[in-house]
């Protein structure tokens, strides 16, 4: 059995010893460095541009300006196809733009002999604009006189509302107990350890072939087709290991324009961000704005949740208002029984471009919820874990949005589970409930809900590919992308699962060409296991059979009376007869002189299901009142993901989203100015990602359901760990200070100001 064991990844010790090649490790002869010339302002017309001095720098091959390319828009977003294009994404991207719409917007573009050369070029580089008005903060932005980010939209990019669960004027009738607050969540960016980065060259006269680390390479072969109008047949795209992404790189970000140059110039290009661009000119997290209302009666039940949700997707569109729609959706899964109605509205803003950034929204709709949970919880004098409990989702509730139980549902036995783990009851009964002096200290919970996957917003499809190899090992080929998660490990254990044989003998080919890979439209949305493993079960299964049969062809035996088992085929039964190995097996179909062939086994298939995963996160921390710091003593996020496949990776995986929360948590912002646009902290030295000294130790549990519509009973897992840290620890500050808190993030110069306004300072 190979799925439930802690299998060593079958990517790590390329990783660990500098073998595992990236995309900057794969250049080609001739390669040009390409560098953009940004705006330095973050609202304006350019009126002027004079590229003369930097053409003529010695090693510069081309500058092209926003009136060299194409006048065609695109859509960066890595989402599949839309066949119903009222639900496509929006196209408001070109190239280049004559039309700034935040600092660091691309303006033209150098292509030189080296990095030095078009930075040189770039210097060069003669501007003059036409300002207009910043707009940064939504009361700006939707202010009757204000400028327009993109012209025919009033600055709204999307907005919709539904009602799910009954009648919300009744249930406002049944509630004892009404809050309402208003939230707000910073901007946040991935910092992801590979900057952006990808190359382009011509594989002949007429065929693009674009390297890039990205996570989803058949999105980027479509958007590029689209943004060059160039038949996608004569795209390939390369994707080889990967720095990590986030949702960073489920955008089409530079592969656009790599492309565009090498056709244009006939010459190998690379576009590589610095840190800085990458900060900036990527992608960073929607801000949000929540205005939030809930209800209970008296016995602590909610009735009602009633959000409308603001969200800001920056200069342009990227994913949208899709981020602010799946989180309001998700956060629908964590309290089902209560009446919720959801309004929900995107803007435009001159601030970096926002798109998909790990749980997609939900951990800005999770905060906002959670901190009015709490808030409910006190305000009724019900213990915060007993509340939810109350309240929390359980197997057999109805999903409102399509109509179907919940088949596995472990947030209560998540609570449970946690509860135990921090000593929560013995800890409460020690802590004074009103503290004085300079440390104080406090308990803190959160829950979270998520999905696996996108259905049915999205198509769901993946492919896997098998081949049985001459010495009886496997190839195993696969749509879906590892940009570290895991993903590839997950993949090896379940066909050596379902084929019945050593994990070691499969080998799963992790750099991908969309010319042979089979299609999958990438990682994203905690889908790999669930719904990538759907196919690699099939194409098992299917390897399976046609090994089965050949083998009884050769043998004489019914292939039902057959099985695989380790390396070998055998007669089933109490004392299992070896027939044959796999290796002769393979010799045979491979070079028999008038029999057989290569043995291989190729599904796509489209998943149309969506269990949702649930989890809680409990944190003791204590604050230093008079520094308005924060310290983590002891904090446990505990997982319903279904039926954990690798527990060392899942355990990882865990770690790895808490560590990302408690910086969103506790210091990550980007600044921009709210007159100027301009962006304070694009870069690592001013914007704070937490570093080893500043994490906790870090404590993940599971409690394990078992998934019915998953083959190995698993649900999703990669983004979840984000989601209920951040909450968990404003509600532990609540329980310490007595201040509640309504914003992130939880730092020191927004605790002094909400400490000194409560006459703690």
């Amino acid at each position: 059995m190979s799925v439930g064991k802690s299998l060593e990844r079958v990517d790590g010790a390329a990783k660990v010893t500098g073998r595992a090649r990236y995309t900057e490790d794969l250049a080609v002869p001739g390669l040009r460095a390409a560098r953009f010339f940004r705006s330095t302002v973050a609202h304006a017309l350019v009126e002027e541009i004079d590229i003369r001095e930097a053409r003529a720098v010695p090693g510069v091959d081309a500058v092209f300006t926003f009136q060299d390319v194409p006048q065609r828009k695109f859509s960066t977003a890595g989402h599949p196809y839309a066949l119903d294009r009222e639900h496509a994404d929006v196209e408001d991207r070109l190239l280049l733009t004559g039309h700034v719409r935040y600092q660091g917007d691309e303006i033209a573009v150098v292509v030189a002999k080296d990095q030095l050369t078009a930075d040189k070029a770039l210097g060069l580089i003669k501007v003059r604009y036409q300002p207009l008005k910043p707009l940064v903060e939504f009361e700006d932005i939707l202010a009757p006189d204000a400028p327009q980010i993109h012209s025919g939209t009033r600055n709204v990019l999307q907005e919709h509302s539904f009602l799910k669960g009954g009648d919300l004027d009744k249930a406002e009738q049944e509630s004892d107990l009404i809050l309402e607050q208003r939230v707000r969540t910073q901007i946040t960016q991935h910092c992801q350890l590979e900057n952006h980065i990808a190359q382009a060259y011509m594989d002949d006269l007429d065929h693009i072939v674009v390297v890039s680390s990205t996570q989803i390479p058949h999105i980027v072969r479509r958007i590029v087709s689209e943004a060059l109008d160039f038949p996608l047949g004569r795209i390939k795209v390369i994707k080889p290991y990967i720095g990590g992404g986030f949702g960073n790189k489920q955008d089409v970000v530079l592969e656009p324009m790599a492309a565009w140059l090498a056709w244009k110039l006939g010459l190998p290009v690379r576009i590589a961000h610095d840190r800085e661009e990458n900060i900036t000119a990527s992608r960073v997290r929607h801000p949000f704005r929540v205005d939030l209302r809930m209800g209970a009666d008296s016995r602590g039940v909610l009735k009602f949740i009633d959000l409308k949700a603001l969200s800001n997707t920056g200069a342009y569109a990227s994913h949208g208002h899709s981020v602010v729609s799946a989180g309001v959706s998700k956060a629908h899964f964590l309290y089902p029984r209560a009446v919720y109605s959801c309004s929900a509205k995107t803007v435009y803003g001159n601030i970096p471009a926002c798109g998909a950034m790990r749980a997609y929204g939900s951990p800005q709709i999770i905060f906002s919820l959670e901190c009015l949970v709490e808030d409910l919880a006190r305000a009724a004098q019900m213990d915060p874990v007993e509340f939810r409990l109350n309240n929390v989702a359980l197997p057999g509730d109805i999903n409102q949005f399509n109509q179907k139980p919940f088949l596995s549902c472990g947030v209560r036995e998540a609570l449970i589970k946690g509860r135990e783990l921090i000593r929560w009851k013995d800890k409460r009964s020690r802590i004074p409930k009103v503290q004085t002096g300079p440390l104080r200290r406090g308990l803190g919970v959160a829950c979270f809900s998520y999905a696996s996957g996108t259905f049915p917003a999205c198509v769901e499809a993946a492919g896997a590919r098998l081949i049985l190899n001459q010495d009886g090992s496997f190839h195993l080929q696969v749509g879906a992308t590892e940009i570290g998660q895991g993903s590839d490990t997950i993949f090896v254990q379940m066909a050596a699962e379902t084929l019945s044989v050593p994990p070691e003998t499969i080998r799963l080919v992790t750099v991908q060409d969309t010319d042979v890979t089979p299609y999958d439209p990438g990682a994203y949305a905690s889908r790999q296991t669930y719904i990538g493993g759907q196919a690699v079960m099939r194409a098992a299964l299917k390897m399976r059979r046609k090994t089965l049969a050949y083998c009884g062809r050769i043998s004489g035996h019914n292939p039902a009376n057959l099985d695989l088992q380790g390396r070998d085929i055998v007669l089933a039964g109490p004392v299992p007869a070896k027939v044959m190995s796999l290796r002769d097996l393979a010799l045979d179909s491979y070079y028999h002189k008038t029999r057989g062939s290569q043995i291989t086994a190729e599904v796509s298939y489209k998943t149309k299901t969506n269990p949702p995963s649930f989890g809680c996160t409990f944190v003791d921390l204590e604050v230093d009142v008079p520094l308005c710091q924060v310290r983590i003593r002891e904090i446990h996020n505990v997982h319903d993901a279904g039926v954990v496949v690798n527990p060392v990776t899942a355990q990882g995986q865990v770690h790895g989203g808490m560590a990302m929360s408690i910086g969103a948590a506790l210091y990550e912002e980007l600044l921009v100015d709210r007159d100027s646009g301009v962006i304070r902290n694009n870069n690592l030295l001013d914007y704070k990602v937490p570093t080893i000294m500043d994490t906790p130790d870090l404590n993940a549990a599971f409690v394990e359901t078992h998934e019915p519509t998953n083959p190995y009973g698993s649900k999703s897992l990669g983004e979840p760990p984000i989601i209920s840290p951040a909450p968990a620890i404003r509600n532990a500050i609540l329980d310490a200070t007595g201040v509640a808190l309504y914003e992130l993030p939880l730092s020191p110069r927004n605790l002094f100001r909400h400490f000194k306004a409560a006459g703690l300072l």
